[in-house]
């Protein structure tokens, strides 16, 4: 059933993106132009488009760590192929391919030998990048067609939208659905509140979390295609990193780290307020590092602020005479 109203921690984190986009429009130059949102725009496609997989994983009480490092073993393997002839066309089937079969990795160590899902996805994460390397090197490949390289970072006409938002806007709401309207969204948030229940009730849960982690493969892949593309650029490190800001923006956007709670509208803003801080910073001459640190700083804040405000508000309650 689709909530009939989004939770206070989702109200909170929209409140904070309208008062950091008025903030910044104030204080940093450059901010409030429609070029630079159509470049911030870009900068959300990739996170948005693995958070939308990892709030159904993470949804369920797993998580995968390793989406960055499909990323950029999807990346690698462009470029060689590129490098060998084969068209693009064909490169991107067999990239998205290639992430499903990462994703199956995951799966198989996750759901067929009961492996918890963080200490497999910190291996793979090693493991996928250590790949891109013995496939590509450190070299780049960069001689892409303009016709694919600019076509993936076209405006709308007549605005600096990239049309690639809306695809993924349309992905959103069909994730979305999927998660608070159907049988499915359900099964997912009874596997995230207690496997064992959810088994009783006649779900499948090894079946449907290893179907989650392919799926969170193939689309890191299809992320890893379109970040070549924007770039111009297929190397064994690209998207290094990803990985945090990603997990940050779900559990910012409300997903509790525990499973079982969570709205995809709440991740979508989540996404929109981590990568809107961050590039108000960089726009202002943030140093990188300090960028890392407030990523890390957001992460412990969406673990813990969800939780003491629920703790808090249980207080509340206990405390007004009856």
């Amino acid at each position: 059933m689709v909530p009939k109203r989004l939770g206070t921690w989702d109200v909170l984190v929209v409140v904070v993106l309208a008062a950091v986009v008025v903030a910044s429009s104030v204080l940093v130059d450059g901010f409030a132009t429609s070029r630079f949102w159509g470049f911030l725009l870009l900068d959300v496609i990739p996170v948005a488009l693995i958070a939308l997989p990892m709030t159904l994983v993470i949804i369920t009480g797993e998580i995968d760590l390793s989406v960055a490092s499909v990323l950029g073993l999807s990346s690698a393997v462009m470029g060689q192929l590129w490098l060998s002839g084969t068209p693009l066309p064909l490169i991107l089937p067999l990239v998205v391919l290639l992430g499903a079969v990462c994703g199956a990795v995951n799966g198989l160590f996750v759901t067929g030998f009961g492996l918890p899902s963080l200490a497999v996805t910190i291996g793979t994460l090693a493991l996928y990048r250590g790949l891109s390397y013995v496939v590509l090197g450190d070299r780049a490949v960069a001689d892409f067609p303009f016709s694919w390289t600019g076509a993936f970072i076209e405006p709308l006409p007549g605005t600096t939208v990239p049309w690639v938002a809306v695809v993924v806007l349309g992905l959103a709401v069909v994730f979305g659905v999927v998660l608070h309207a159907t049988p499915i969204g359900r099964a997912l948030f009874a596997m995230g509140n207690n496997d064992q229940a959810a088994t009783f009730s006649g779900i499948s849960v090894a079946r449907t979390k290893f179907r989650l982690f392919v799926l969170t493969g193939a689309i890191a892949a299809l992320a890893g295609f379109f970040w070549t593309m924007r770039y111009a650029s297929a190397r064994a490190d690209n998207g290094g990193g990803l990985e945090l800001a990603v997990v940050a923006a779900v559990l910012l956007g409300g997903v509790s780290i525990f499973g079982g709670r969570g709205t995809l509208a709440g991740v979508l803003a989540g996404v929109l307020l981590l990568i809107t801080l961050r590039n108000a910073l960089q726009l202002a001459d943030v140093p990188a590092d300090t960028l890392t640190v407030v990523t890390g700083t957001l992460l412990i804040i969406s673990v813990v602020g969800p939780n003491a405000a629920t703790m808090l508000r249980e207080r509340l309650r206990r405390r007004r005479p009856a």
